[in-house]
């Protein structure tokens, strides 16, 4: 049972230069609306930018296999696999690099964000799976963890340090009885990690109880970028404030003090009648419902080789947005894709995404 740390293994900062992407294909009918299709087409959407950049490996039902294809560009290679959804970011391996540029990755334990006290669906079976296959895939070596976690919750600076919400990381609906040393230790162990700062909440209405991913990410070693709200009737406005305090006053690995950027926040975005109209109601599904609250952050972007792909929404704060990153990546280029169908879903590009970093051997 030796650990990643043992064996000299370390997650890479995402910044970091990739081998590719790996993607998921979504078709739950009960968390996506109409079929799937107008979220099949965002996805697309996605995978083509972040192909212009780097590889992309779309993993596919077999049922949707012939579709994806044809939606798909050419240079994305496709790859049937069998899935509960399609969130490659929390079911998908988190990958690590080890001593001689070898690849490896962690398979976190999954279920479903919850398990049976919250989680969003039921079985996950096949999620829980899908590290592993992506470790064979890749001959990766794997270790699986022994808590449950999802990658959208950690966000690491490649130097010792990783975010966290505690809102997430230390709910009993994950691991029961959890104390924040067992984590920390957990994840010391399994990314490589000698720091945790944790934050209290998540973006208000993440339906996975506070993932980092939605909130506050890493773009350099000692700078984080900050989902902010200025509005003070709006639940993030406390929640972004509680959040840059704790960053403000932590340091990192390396003890270097936290620069904090401040990303807008979207003005409150909600499902419509329409939207929540068109998903398939099941009893092992995901409940929407018009009204309900979405959310929506600009930090939830993927860094690709050489590029930002992130979300818009067509909104205002769009641009503003951009201007944030273009500013914080001067080196990347920017490149915004139309998002809301994959928000409707409960996430956005960052939570359809995972990187692979490159390796050397």
């Amino acid at each position: 049972m030796t650990t990643p740390r043992e064996a000299g293994f370390v997650m890479p900062p995402e910044w970091a230069a990739h081998e590719g992407c790996w993607m998921i294909w979504p078709e739950r009918p009960d968390n996506w609306r109409l079929g799937a299709k107008p979220a099949q087409r965002a996805f697309a959407a996605v995978a083509a930018a972040i192909a212009r950049f780097e590889p992309v490996t779309m993993l596919v039902s077999a049922r949707q296999f012939e579709n994806a294809r044809a939606m798909l560009p050419a240079g994305v290679r496709v790859v049937e696999m069998s899935t509960n959804d399609s969130w490659a970011r929390d079911v998908g391996c988190s990958f690590l690099v080890g001593p001689g540029g070898v690849l490896g990755g962690v398979d976190w334990p999954f279920n479903a964000w919850g398990g049976l006290e919250g989680g969003l669906y039921f079985p996950w079976d096949l999620d829980d799976q899908v590290a592993a296959k992506m470790l064979e895939l890749t001959r990766g070596r794997r270790f699986r963890a022994p808590l449950v976690m999802e990658g959208g919750a950690i966000h690491v600076d490649g130097e010792g340090t990783v975010l966290m919400c505690e809102e997430c990381g230390l709910n009993e609906n994950r691991n029961r009885g959890v104390t924040r040393a067992d984590m920390e230790r957990m994840l010391g162990e399994y990314l490589g990690v000698n720091k945790v700062i944790w934050v209290e909440r998540g973006v208000p209405g993440d339906e996975t109880n506070g993932h980092i991913d939605n909130l506050a990410c890493f773009a350099r070693p000692g700078v984080v970028l900050l989902s902010w709200c200025d509005d003070p009737a709006d639940p993030h406005y406390e929640v972004s404030r509680a959040a840059e305090a704790r960053l403000a006053g932590a340091v990192d690995a390396r003890g270097r003090a936290l620069e904090v950027v401040r990303m807008p926040m979207p003005a409150p975005m909600a499902y419509s009648a329409e939207e929540a109209g068109g998903i398939d109601a099941t009893a092992s599904g995901m409940s929407r419902a018009a009204g309900e609250r979405l959310a929506a952050s600009y930090v939830n972007f993927y860094m690709a080789n050489g590029a930002i792909i992130a979300p818009a929404f067509g909104t205002e704060t769009d641009a503003p947005a951009r201007d944030v990153l273009a500013r914080l990546f001067p080196d990347r280029e920017v490149v915004q894709v139309m998002a809301r169908e994959i928000l409707l879903g409960g996430g956005n590009i960052h939570c359809i995404t995972q990187q692979q970093p490159a390796t050397t051997a």
